[in-house]
């Protein structure tokens, strides 16, 4: 399967804020956007001109691909399906973004971030209603029961993880009982809730060109 490879870092700084890409490091001094605030590569430093309305439309649904790590054609389809559902197109995008299985396992503190919640999903650590789920992009219900495989529960990272996520508050579409390393998905997310602001009516005019 196509994935980005290259520094996560780079992609923070290409936008000019923290996604939060890197788990408990974004949130030290060692964060390259507190180090180096400014756009990767040889003209990074250089300021620009007013940028269009097309650069900013591109910008921001770059930033959110960056954000849930999925690509073009995947987050098209996403688009696609926020359309045909009803309601506002811009909510129903990021609903079914953060509904995603790797999106949840990683807002419930199981993985310091989505990358790593991913690869938690992929290699069936993960129980959705007692079974294994190896899809990460997986659509989680409301009610449904996401929970670490029991044999999986002193994993490193998932312990270190969840420490590092008592020291701030969860999103509260979610609820958790870190003992059990369960939770559950409670309500529909929605776009108050995250914690990085994004312009999703820059995304929806972007692709009603399309």
């Amino acid at each position: 399967m196509a994935r980005y490879t290259e520094a996560k870092c780079k992609l923070c700084r290409r936008e000019g804020m923290k996604l939060y890409l890197k788990g408990e490091r974004c949130h030290t001094d060692r964060c390259a956007v507190e180090r180096r605030p400014y756009g990767p590569g040889l003209h990074g430093r250089r300021r620009g001109r007013k940028p269009s309305d097309y650069k900013l439309q591109l910008r921001e649904k770059q930033k959110v691909r960056s954000i849930y790590g999925i690509l073009e054609r995947q987050f098209r389809n996403y688009f696609a399906e926020a359309e045909r559902r009803t309601g506002v197109t811009g909510a129903n995008l990021f609903t079914l973004l953060e509904k995603r299985l790797d999106s949840v396992v990683y807002r419930m503190g199981f993985a310091p971030s989505r990358a790593a919640a991913r690869q938690l999903v992929r290699h069936k650590h993960v129980l959705v209603n007692g079974d294994v789920t190896d899809i990460p992009s997986f659509e989680v219900r409301v009610g449904n029961m996401i929970a670490i495989r029991e044999k999986s529960r002193n994993i490193p990272m998932v312990v270190a993880a969840l420490k590092d996520c008592a020291k701030r508050e969860r999103l509260p579409f979610v609820e958790v009982d870190d003992r059990k390393m369960e939770g559950r998905l409670v309500q529909e997310p929605q776009m108050g809730d995250l914690p990085i602001p994004i312009q999703e009516n820059l995304i929806v005019e972007l692709y009603s060109k399309v």
